[in-house]
């Protein structure tokens, strides 16, 4: 979810005047108990849950892997779906802006970090993506006070790519299949790498930016 910070209190920030007329600097706020930050809440809960069904009985009982799969699914369907309701319907809170990119990382990570124990993922592919994620997150609070790097159209492409590789090695699938998940995930390590440069230079030029705009704000020194 993304937007402007939020009270956590429902209703109005401001009772209204005699005449039944609101104050002029009345304020619409968010509650924290809205569908954008119940479906956040579920992802999170959702994460012990999928690590269970994944690992039963030593990761290897197809059906337990599929309910891990639609586990896994709803995770990230509810990704969706928060942030799209949180902008449309002014749903955005404090709570949110935290918790909805930690519940991303949280069932992406332990998605990777599983299967890699059970042997169906190379490590390395996992910490490249890992180490991508997380560096990218830091990175854009790193340059906030500069300004925010918006979401591109490859980053989008990136987590569709990654979600769906994911949710195949998930799955305990066999012959063709399992090659098209291999080049599926092939697809999402190039695109992670590719688009995790991208904001790395679009985090420079930022940087750069808004220290020029204080420089230039500071005048020249005397």
């Amino acid at each position: 979810m993304t937007g402007v910070p939020a009270s956590t209190a429902g209703g109005t920030g401001r009772a209204p005047a005699p005449g039944g007329k609101l104050g002029a600097a009345a304020v619409n706020q968010a509650s924290l108990w809205n569908i954008a930050n119940i479906l956040t809440m579920i992802r999170l809960v959702l994460v012990p849950g999928f690590v269970m069904l994944l690992l039963a009985d030593g990761g290897y009982d197809p059906g337990m892997r599929a309910w891990a799969w639609a586990a896994f699914a709803v995770a990230m369907i509810t990704d969706i779906f928060d942030g799209h309701l949180a902008r449309t319907y002014n749903l955005v809170t404090d709570f949110g802006k935290i918790a909805d990119p930690i519940a991303d990382k949280a069932i992406m990570g332990a998605a990777l970090i599983c299967l890699s124990l059970l042997g169906d993922l190379p490590w390395w592919v996992t910490g490249v993506i890992l180490f991508r994620e997380l560096g990218i997150t830091l990175m854009r609070f790193w340059v906030i006070r500069h300004g925010v790097i918006p979401a591109s159209r490859g980053g989008k492409l990136k987590t569709l790519a990654q979600g769906t590789a994911t949710g195949m090695y998930v799955l305990a699938l066999t012959g063709p299949l399992a090659t098209l998940r291999f080049w599926v995930m092939a697809l999402a390590v190039v695109l992670t790498v590719v688009t995790g440069l991208d904001y790395v230079r679009q985090a420079i030029v930022l940087r750069r930016q808004g220290l020029a705009a204080q420089r230039a704000d500071a005048g020249p020194v005397s």
